[in-house]
């Protein structure tokens, strides 16, 4: 805009100028006078376009100002603007962040519940047991009686282990640690020297498992009873069984050995 104005100015001056000039080239034609005034007359209109000229040239001045300092303000706000949306995404980065690392956390505790919940109900749902070379499924609470009450036999407590197994076997009379608990209850009743209810569990484990782990060992142990009964003849019986029914056992020297000194 400033350029136009100076443009016409110019334009305005230069032709006043010329004028200027051809008045004075023909001031022959007039006198002093009259050339005088039409000198001053020009000046005055050169002074006016050159007045109304700066007068303009100030105005755009100013306009332009005014609008630079719109435009400075108005990027001022735009880079205001850019600085708290970038605030605002850093604050939403950090809340997703912080979010993830509580869905982890989430995630981690549901997985240590969900595990938990899991070994709760595995300490109440049957498994699978091998007891003397024989597989069987079992209560947790058969497994736990069982166990409790052959650490109280390993302890040496015969008399606690005695009732803990006898209780055991009434508890769980078909459990598949009958055999077993009724071989370890004969022999508690054997440490506490309660010979003939010894007897009748061994045979019961005889009755209810012949071909038991613990069959030969049981056979053994009837005539170990017999023989602190002195009931020699049913020793030498039962030894004799032994060796005919489970020749290759490991409790077959013994009862040779006991045999002997029978004889």
């Amino acid at each position: 805009m400033l350029h136009r104005v100076f443009r016409e100015s110019g334009r305005y001056l230069a032709a006043l100028v010329l004028t200027v000039g051809a008045a004075s080239a023909g001031a022959g034609l007039f006198d002093d006078d009259e050339a005088r005034k039409a000198i001053l007359d020009l000046r005055e209109r050169v002074d006016a376009v050159r007045t109304a000229s700066e007068a303009r040239i100030a105005q755009e001045g100013r306009r332009l100002n005014e609008d630079n300092a719109q435009l400075r303000k108005g990027m001022l706000e735009l880079q205001n603007q850019i600085e708290t949306l970038r605030a605002e995404l850093a604050k939403l980065r950090g809340q997703d962040e912080q979010l993830q690392r509580e869905i982890v956390e989430l995630q981690r505790r549901q997985k240590e519940m969900t595990q938990g919940v899991e070994e709760r109900l595995r300490q109440f749902e049957p498994t699978k047991v091998v007891v003397d070379g024989i597989e069987f499924v079992a209560d947790p609470s058969e497994r736990r009686d069982f166990e409790a009450a052959l650490a109280t036999f390993r302890r040496g407590a015969f008399p606690a282990a005695q009732t803990a197994f006898f209780d055991f076997l009434k508890r769980f009379p078909q459990s598949g640690y009958a055999p077993t608990a009724l071989f370890w209850l004969g022999n508690a009743q054997y440490a506490n020297r309660d010979y003939r209810d010894a007897i009748t569990n061994f045979r019961a484990l005889l009755s209810r498992a012949p071909d038991h782990f613990r069959a030969p060992e049981a056979m053994l142990s009837i005539a170990n009873c017999q023989i602190e009964l002195k009931e020699t003849k049913a020793a030498r019986k039962t030894l004799e069984d032994l060796l005919k029914i489970h020749p290759k056992s490991e409790a077959a020297p013994a009862a040779k050995e006991r045999l002997s000194h029978l004889k």
